[in-house]
């Protein structure tokens, strides 16, 4: 899975470490798990494991509770520097590019996942990946993994997509399962994320299969989104979820037909070397790229009426639709279009027939991961014609 791009300290060391999250047998992922973070200060403290952590070898299992898994802080002085550095108080007339080691700093971007990523509400599905008991999907926040899945009552759930024992993944992609199998050494969990079946562990003393099941986070979800928290004391009350994910722009979005109506298409996934926010900033520049870069979208906009409006978490921007596409039946845009970027990184887009979503996925301060979903109306879901089009005019969008 590569580095985490974490510098952090274990049992009050002195030197800092760099860690890098294995597909399995990663002690040093579970020695970052086990360090938990004290919210008030940001600062990184030691959680001491209970008995039993190490088992004869080798069957050494490792002891964490839910607190401790929130990713450890830079230990750096470097970002509040740099966030000093920048004045959001003066007026737009006077404002500037913020610096640009805001888009480059490993320390800086450190703080990001902490204060942004690894707290609050965020998009990581969709309804339609887990409509049916068994149904699961895996996503990731930053550098963590998480599975999502219906367990066999039909109820919601997710999981840190970690194995109690050695830290190897569980699951890949998405699908149908009853049960998660670990690859590594066989420990099975149930989809309600209790602990099944630990392998070879019999006569092994004061451990306790209760205590090691799947480490839950929150989950909710808004209209065809499911949305994960990784703080542990938050509600996932849905008029809770939706007041702190979309503020008063939720009645917005449902009048313009974000809703959970629309068919799944297909996803389209793209690796980026940059920062995550330039590819923020190029969405939120109103426009203002679409006549000199996408030559071919603005001929099927009118820009002249082309509008932004700013809500606490969300800008939405609106733009009334051209007549250059509409030939032999053929409407991609429709007459109006919806563009809302729903803090700190996932994107709405709502025109004519097809709503298609962005999703930026940070991959470290020069590499990000786009996740772009496509959904259609389901009276057009047997046009093949019409779908094929559609999407090879939005990829000739992105391959600009």
């Amino acid at each position: 899975m590569g580095t985490l791009g974490h510098l952090f300290k274990i049992n009050n060391s002195k030197h800092n470490h760099r860690s890098t999250w294995l597909s399995c047998g990663a002690i040093e992922a579970m020695e970052m798990a086990m360090t938990v973070m004290n919210v008030a200060t940001l600062q990184p403290k030691p959680l001491r494991p209970k008995s039993p952590y190490l088992l004869p070898n080798p069957r050494r299992v490792f002891d964490f509770k839910a607190s401790s898994l929130h990713y450890p802080q830079v230990s750096s002085i470097g970002a509040p520097t740099l966030v000093g550095q920048f004045d959001p108080t003066i007026p737009i007339e006077r404002a500037v590019t913020p610096p640009s080691s805001w888009y480059t700093d490993p320390s800086f971007y450190s703080l990001e996942l902490d204060t942004l990523f690894y707290r609050g509400w965020q998009a990581a599905g969709y309804t339609e990946q887990i409509k049916n008991p068994g149904e699961f999907f895996t996503c990731r926040l930053g550098s963590a993994e998480f599975v999502v899945c219906r367990d066999g009552d039909g109820k919601l759930q997710a999981f840190h997509n970690v194995c109690r024992h050695h830290a190897s993944l569980l699951a890949y992609g998405s699908g149908r399962k009853s049960c998660f199998v670990c690859p590594y050494h066989g420990w099975t969990y149930g989809l309600d994320g209790s602990l099944l079946k630990a392998t070879r562990i019999t006569g092994i003393q004061n451990f306790n299969q209760h205590e090691f099941g799947l480490i839950s986070v929150k989950v909710a979800t808004w209209g065809p989104f499911v949305l994960l928290n990784m703080e542990q004391d938050v509600d996932s009350d849905t008029d809770i979820v939706e007041k702190e994910w979309l503020g008063s722009s939720s009645e917005l979005l449902s009048n313009n037909g974000v809703d959970s109506s629309l068919s799944f298409v297909c996803r389209r996934d793209y690796m980026i070397e940059c920062n995550w926010k330039v590819f923020c900033d190029n969405y939120l520049d109103g426009g203002y790229h679409v006549p000199y870069a996408h030559k071919g979208l603005a001929s099927g906009l009118n820009l002249d009426h082309y509008s932004t409006t700013i809500y606490e978490k969300v800008s939405i921007q609106k733009c009334e639709g051209g007549s250059t596409e509409r030939t032999n039946d053929y409407d991609r845009l429709g007459s109006k279009a919806l563009y809302a970027f729903i803090y700190p990184n996932f994107m709405i887009n709502r025109y004519g027939p097809w709503m298609d979503t962005n999703l930026v996925l940070p991959l470290g301060p020069r590499k990000c991961q786009v996740i772009f979903d496509y959904f259609i109306e389901p009276s057009l879901m047997d046009n093949k014609d019409f779908i094929e089009r559609s999407l090879k005019d939005s990829e000739r969008v992105q391959d600009i």
